[in-house]
């Protein structure tokens, strides 16, 4: 089975798409880090039992040989929400259940963190990246658990796909959160409704 880990919003610049996730919600975002593999770097927001990550291109770091994750290397335009990840106890079996195209196993760390995560050769996931990254953790640490308690929880998020219907039934035998729903639109995209200490907002 998959379990909702955490969602995506990407930028061209970590500032612009913090200041873009701040002013939507209304509270500030927690550190992150850098990628040393992917050339790219973070800050989080802790959403009760998963978590916001905001992600961009580190301008400051050695591009990679290699394309890097989430398809930032052909991002563009506002920040947005742009993948979500799912983890498994099973990082095989959840690549074989997969549609063909979500990644092979690559072993990452940062600091005590340690996890492995399924990365396509050409950066972009199936269903035009709607499908769900795969993350697996190593040990227990995680940082939902170690982020300050924002106020702010995820209330829905709806993956939005011209073949719903056929993403529905790559994911229905592993994966199930009612917070989460599948639903047939023109354009692959996403939207999130957050209960933050302000009010419900919105990300999409």
């Amino acid at each position: 089975m998959l379990e909702l880990d955490h969602l995506a919003v990407a930028a061209s610049t970590l500032e612009e798409g913090v200041a873009v996730v701040e002013e939507a919600l209304g509270v500030s975002l927690a550190g992150g880090g850098e990628h040393p593999l992917m050339a790219t770097h973070n800050r989080l927001l802790g959403l009760g039992n998963v978590y916001l990550e905001v992600i961009s291109v580190n301008p400051e770091a050695p591009a990679p040989a290699h394309l890097r994750w989430f398809d930032l290397d052909n991002f563009s335009g506002a920040p947005r929400l742009t993948n979500w990840i799912c983890r498994t106890q099973d990082m095989a079996a959840a690549i074989s259940a997969a549609p063909d195209g979500v990644g092979v196993p690559v072993e990452l760390a940062r600091a005590d963190l340690r996890w492995q995560m399924a990365v396509p050769a050409d950066g972009k996931l199936p269903f035009q990246n709607t499908y769900p990254a795969l993350i697996q953790w190593h040990g227990a640490a995680h940082p939902a658990a170690r982020l300050p308690d924002s106020g702010c929880r995820l209330l829905m998020f709806e993956v939005i796909h011209p073949q719903a219907k056929a993403l529905k039934a790559a994911l229905d035998s592993m994966f199930a959160d009612p917070r989460v729903s599948i639903t047939q639109g023109e354009v692959a995209s996403f939207r999130g409704r957050i209960q933050t200490p302000h009010g419900i907002r919105e990300l999409g």
